[in-house]
């Protein structure tokens, strides 16, 4: 769907933020572009959608450059979730910034009134229509600026650190929400973070960023193996996964992988238990 070749961009006062991204990102498929601060993930997501435009480079959606897509039909297949909030939301109301999307696409009334009700179930906040925008919480703005996406009907939906002031129990329902919009719904999901621990619970694919190119790209299975790339894009490993590769380094416990999930590294504790077991009665 997004095909991404040798992509540079070089801020207006001369500072390089991307230094030839070479990126594909299928139809349904859930990414992460993972990187630290000033790795040029914002600066990256920026560009798939228009807002902004290549120094050197292309973005092609659909194999079509980026730039000769008419504005509206970007905006209603990609649409952008920004880190703060406060950044996006503006009208009085949820229901008013809700139907801001879809009543600018120039749909009639009772069409904006469907897609705003559909939406706002789908972040399950169909009780908070007549509310106002001040009075929510964080946690509620976040879904509310999902929501106003939503009711676009895009087939992109990006994220820029959309967990970034959430406490853990929010985190957490705003990610299966998003896994359920990117499973039942087909959305193909973007999320810009450097929260190494979610990734490998919900995303099916990894983009590494460091510097503004792509230090390592594949499943959270692939990327995560390399614990040496993984400092040097100042990151560190899935908490689990560097428990495990200490196992296997320096107590040279014997692992048939890498688990990077409590749920894979419960089954294979358990599996060397039953080995060892089996050892000891022999």
């Amino acid at each position: 769907m997004l095909k991404i070749e040798n992509l540079h961009y070089t801020y207006e006062d001369g500072t390089p933020a991307l230094n030839g991204i070479d990126l594909e990102i299928a139809q349904g498929e859930f990414l992460a572009i993972l990187g630290a601060n000033g790795s040029g993930k914002s600066t990256l997501i920026k560009h798939l959608n228009g807002l902004y435009h290549p120094t050197l480079g292309r973005v092609l959606l659909d194999g079509k450059p980026i730039e000769r897509v008419e504005d509206k039909e970007i905006f209603s297949r990609i649409g952008i979730v920004f880190q703060d909030p406060n950044d996006q939301l503006f009208a009085s109301t949820v229901e008013e910034d809700v139907a801001f999307g879809p009543t600018n696409m120039g749909l009639g009334p009772e069409e904006v009134k469907e897609r705003v009700h559909r939406a706002l179930h789908l972040v399950e906040m169909q009780d908070y229509g007549r509310k106002a925008i001040h009075a929510l919480s964080h946690g509620q703005k976040k879904r509310i600026c999902v929501a106003g996406v939503l009711a676009m009907e895009p087939q992109v939906i990006i994220l820029d650190e959309p967990t970034a002031g959430l406490d853990p129990v929010s985190v957490h329902s705003l990610m299966h929400l998003l896994e359920d919009l990117n499973k039942k719904e087909r959305i193909t999901m973007i999320m810009a973070t450097h929260v190494v621990d979610l990734v490998p619970l919900f995303m099916s694919r990894i983009a590494i960023l460091h510097k503004g190119q792509v230090l390592r790209f594949g499943s959270p299975e692939e990327v995560f193996a390399d614990p040496q790339a993984i400092e040097k894009a100042q990151l560190h490993l899935p908490l689990v996964a560097e428990l495990m590769h200490v196992l296997k380094s320096k107590d040279h416990v014997k692992l048939h992988h890498i688990p990077l999930t409590v749920g894979e590294a419960r089954r294979e504790i358990l599996r060397l238990l039953s080995v060892q077991e089996m050892i000891s009665r022999v």
